[in-house]
């Protein structure tokens, strides 16, 4: 296990920031569902931490799954091309979460543990 460390961590973490602000600024030009719909989605994702009750290695396959942003740009695809404002509703406030957790230091998850991610370990142990 390699996490990013110094001036790369730093960009990825910016990186999420910018897409968390992007997406938010997108849902606020375009969510024609309102912030009802932003709140109670925002978390969502997060849902994918039932994967850790099959063990770290099952935890983190559901964890990265759902915090990539492979699915939330085809879901936001599928919007665009049938017209769909729920599908790009729910991209939005995908990608925004997704944002959130990196611009946090919540990294795509490695098997060995909830705490070891791409971005570094997070919990009390990064401290």
């Amino acid at each position: 296990m390699h996490p990013a460390t110094g001036v790369v961590r730093t960009l990825l973490r910016l990186e999420g920031l910018t897409v968390l602000v992007l997406s938010i600024a997108a849902y606020a030009r375009w969510g024609e569902h309102g912030w009802g719909l932003f709140a109670v989605l925002a978390l969502a994702p997060d849902l994918s931490l039932a994967g850790y009750f099959g063990g770290p290695r099952i935890g983190a396959i559901a964890y990265n799954a759902a915090h990539t942003y492979i699915v939330p740009a085809v879901v936001g695809c599928v919007g665009v091309c049938c017209s769909g404002t729920l599908p790009m509703a729910i991209a939005l406030i995908w990608i925004a979460h997704i944002g959130m957790d990196r611009a946090i230091g919540y990294g795509l998850k490695y098997a060995s543990g909830f705490n070891d991610t791409h971005l570094g370990p997070v919990g009390r142990r990064s401290a």
